[in-house]
């Protein structure tokens, strides 16, 4: 009896141990597919695809603000140069090339020259990417700067809208007051402008309309042609930027502006090439960054960091560069951020709610310890 109780014991705990390396290696399979499904996430060269999803998203988020606030400066004081102002489309023309060439420097040096994506897709990305750069860039020889960076700021009107028609996507109550509280924003600010800004021109206000509205469009497709034929953020910029730059060449062609623009720009080489060049720098390390951070987190996350960054961006604008200021422009802009935030919130509801319950719980306890301290003081006194 001693013995068949001693070989069943053994025998279960063969099993057992069996069972548990069974599990191990079926652990082990899982862990290994999930690795393989994690998408390849780059701060430009160095791969932070081991990190944590919060560390990727902080890593790129903080990236993104220090290239674009040099972008936006540099953008700023281009037009600064009040003869360049009708030129717009030749900047963009010449950021087109700089971003070209980088991303053909950036392929050699990664000796990765194979498409992914097809030309059809890229062509209308390069569409896209021409008339959001273009129209934007153009529009701040027609507007003040902040009034162009809080059009900006609502891309996640686009965005939204544009998710539900390509990606099929719905919004809650949430989403859909954070774009409503961004229009009306987005009005009041424009109506100060207007009546603050010698600067203002309607002209000025479609041109970053439509440039919005490729905007919002841009995200989803580039989210859409990520996922599907898993192409690199090189790929992507040599391709949407070299097909575009052709576009814009045509483009400047046609319409006779291109050699007026090339003689202005040839007598002041310093203001335009010079900081064009710098300009077109920080804009390509941007966009390396924003790709990095759609392929991590999404097109609407990677929006609503460029909206904040935006928002500084306007703060700096009215430190760096002398221009009217009006309260209005503060209340417009307060209802700018509610909407993000209520967009963020919408986002992220379980875990913020789990903050501010623990925040309030460590507020309430300290002022409890605090009231039971004074109490036993004025007991003892």
């Amino acid at each position: 009896m001693t013995r068949y109780m001693s070989a069943s014991d053994s025998l279960r705990q063969k099993i057992a141990v069996d069972s548990a390396c069974v599990i191990k290696m079926d652990e082990k399979v899982d862990k290994t597919n999930k690795d393989l499904d994690r998408p390849v996430v780059k701060l430009w060269f160095v791969d932070i695809s081991d990190f944590g999803r919060t560390s990727q998203f902080l890593l790129l988020s903080s990236a993104i603000f220090v290239a674009y606030l040099i972008y936006g400066y540099l953008q700023e004081l281009i037009f600064r140069l009040k003869e360049f102002r009708p030129f717009g489309w030749y900047l963009t023309l010449v950021q087109f090339l700089c971003y070209l060439i980088f991303g053909l420097l950036e392929m050699y040096v990664r000796k990765n020259f194979t498409r992914k994506i097809p030309l059809k897709t890229y062509a209308l990305l390069a569409f896209l990417t021409v008339a959001t750069m273009g129209l934007s860039n153009t529009s701040v020889g027609y507007l003040n700067y902040p009034t162009q960076v809080i059009f900006k700021c609502c891309k996640l009107i686009p965005v939204m809208v544009g998710s539900i028609l390509i990606q099929g996507r719905r919004y809650n109550c949430l989403d859909v007051s954070a774009m409503l509280s961004m229009v009306i924003g987005l009005i009041l600010f424009t109506l100060a402008d207007s009546s603050v800004s010698p600067n203002f021109n309607t002209y000025g206000v479609i041109l970053i309309s439509l440039a919005l509205c490729a905007d919002g469009a841009i995200g989803n497709v580039q989210e859409k042609a990520m996922k599907q034929h898993e192409a690199s953020n090189t790929e992507i910029v040599f391709y949407s930027y070299g097909i575009g730059f052709f576009y814009i060449l045509v483009g400047l062609v046609i319409s006779g502006n291109f050699f007026p623009a090339f003689e202005f720009c040839r007598q002041h080489p310093v203001q335009t090439y010079g900081y064009g060049l710098l300009f077109s720098i920080s804009g390509y390390i941007g966009v390396a960054f924003v790709l990095s951070l759609v392929k991590a987190s999404g097109a609407l996350i990677a929006v609503t960091v460029t909206t904040c960054r935006k928002a500084v961006t306007i703060v700096l604008s009215f430190l760096f560069f002398s221009k009217p200021f009006t309260i209005q422009y503060v209340w417009s802009g307060l209802l700018v951020v509610i909407g993000i935030y209520l967009n963020v919130y919408s986002k992220n509801r379980t875990s913020m709610d789990q903050v501010m319950l623990d925040t309030f719980t460590r507020m309430q306890t300290c002022f409890r310890s605090k009231r039971t301290s004074y109490r036993n003081t004025l007991t003892e006194v």
